[in-house]
């Protein structure tokens, strides 16, 4: 198979510039395979070689590449236009190609912590003085289009670009920071920041932004603030510069609290897991604020982190107290008399309702999924007594299907089986995996018995 031709290739280039990280590591990967494959090999080496030069430029810009994101995504954040970067990169390799080179050669035997950073700090430096000159036309793009975005923001970033040495040699720390906290590990944070503080009067807000920014969650920046200011008082710490930080993931907590209150319930298991997910963050939200700050009972970021943490229990209790509802909506059931006593029994008449099971298969998930933080988050015994009730009238419900079907009081079995089917989906998450295997096999003889039972005439 031919390739493809040099106009065509220099279209996908162009495409492959200009798409997301994400986007381009996924063709990175899709494309592994290809070797063999003639026409798809000349895509592999222009989508391998974009990788290439995004892993150099990320290296070298290491201090504030992860500060180009979406912005508005946090509104009080430090973060610019993500496009930006990119003109940036491709400017700084126009004004010092040959000092990129030279960068791309050391990349290859980097080793971070042993390895010398110096030709990537004195390529920051070059960006820096290109932006000042303002003549290289992607840089003036770049620039333009932060200025758009944030007003002020040009000089915002070249105060990021003049302690971005202070900051990348505090990244390679801040596995340690973030891990645990030492009394040398909180010493060497302090001289960290100490430097950064060098570089003005924002810079050391504008430190703690560049750190967060390198973390998976930017909220745990707060432990660092925390060893640096030796675990201080909310009154010390809401006084100071850096109360942003306390109060921006208490904003967080906020918002968090209201996704899990109104997570869509037909949304099915992954909308479930997602609002579990949810949960699980604010615990560990709620417990970094309380390490990481003295906090008072009566003060005022006390009380509100206190207020915080009821409104979890008191959030998660209220989805979960919606299961004894789903669960009869997905497995209805219908009152008898029997004597002179009304019983319920289920209802077999119509087929499954297939949107309230998806709904009850949601909330499951989710009750699965805040197991790990319930003690923590206070609902871990009403989670216990809701699924405990849920597990009573499912059990209930299985043996009363089993006994219309050996009764042969069912109208059409197929509809019992799917039932105890759901039923039997339903086991595994309230009670443990294997209950869900117990009643397909005690559903699977009662269907088989009750055919095997039926007079001749009736198999035709």
């Amino acid at each position: 198979m031919a390739g493809l031709p040099d106009a065509k290739i220099d279209i996908v280039r162009t495409l492959v510039r200009e798409a997301p990280d994400k986007v381009v590591d996924g063709l990175r990967n899709a494309l592994a395979l290809a070797d063999g494959d003639t026409a798809l090999a000349g895509v592999r080496r222009v989508v391998d070689a974009e990788v290439d030069d995004r892993n150099l430029r990320n290296k070298v810009l290491e201090p504030i590449a992860p500060l180009f994101v979406s912005v508005g995504a946090t509104p009080d954040a430090l973060v610019f236009p993500a496009r930006a970067l990119s003109l940036l990169w491709r400017g700084l390799k126009s004004e010092a190609s040959g000092d990129v080179a030279k960068a791309a050669n050391f990349l290859l035997d980097y080793r971070p912590g042993e390895s010398s950073t110096e030709p990537f700090d004195a390529l920051v430096v070059k960006l820096a003085e290109g932006l000042q000159m303002g003549e290289q036309a992607d840089h003036l793009a770049a620039l333009e289009m932060i200025e758009q975005a944030r007003p002020g923001g040009a000089e915002i970033l070249l105060s990021c670009l003049s302690m971005a040495p202070v900051v990348r040699r505090a990244t390679l720390r801040l596995p340690e920071w973030i891990r645990r906290t030492t009394q040398e590990g909180a010493a060497t944070a302090r001289l960290a920041y100490r430097d950064a503080c060098r570089f003005g009067g924002d810079a050391g807000p504008r430190f703690f932004e560049m750190l967060g920014a390198q973390l998976a969650e930017p909220w745990t920046v707060l432990r660092v603030v925390s060893a640096v200011m030796d675990r201080p008082a909310e009154d010390y710490l809401a006084g100071s510069e850096l109360s942003i930080f306390a109060t921006r993931l208490m904003a967080q907590i906020d918002a968090n609290l209201k996704a899990v209150a109104g997570f869509d319930l037909n949304g099915g298991v992954a909308s479930g897991m997602a609002a579990a997910a949810v949960v699980e963050t604010l615990t560990l939200q709620i417990t970094e604020l309380e390490n990481a700050i003295d906090l008072r009972r009566d003060g005022g970021w006390g009380e509100r982190v206190y207020k915080q943490k009821q409104s979890l229990a008191g959030v998660v209790e209220g989805r979960l107290r919606e299961l004894a509802r789903l669960q009869n909506t997905a497995l209805p059931s219908h009152k008898v008399r029997v004597a002179r006593t009304l019983v319920s029994e289920p209802l077999l008449m119509n087929e499954p309702d297939a949107k309230q099971v998806a709904r009850c298969r949601s909330l499951l998930a989710f009750a699965e999924g805040v197991r790990a933080s319930a003690n923590y988050g206070g609902f871990s015994s009403t989670r216990s007594k809701v699924l405990a009730k849920a597990g009573e009238t499912l059990d209930q419900y299985v043996e009363d299907v089993l006994a219309l079907l050996r009764d042969h009081e069912v109208a059409d079995r197929e509809v019992a089986g799917r039932y105890l089917e759901i039923a039997a989906e339903f086991a595994g998450p309230i009670h443990e995996p294997r209950a869900g295997e117990i009643v397909r096999r005690r559903a699977a003889s009662a269907l088989s018995f009750v055919k095997s039972e039926r007079p001749i005439s009736e198999e035709f």
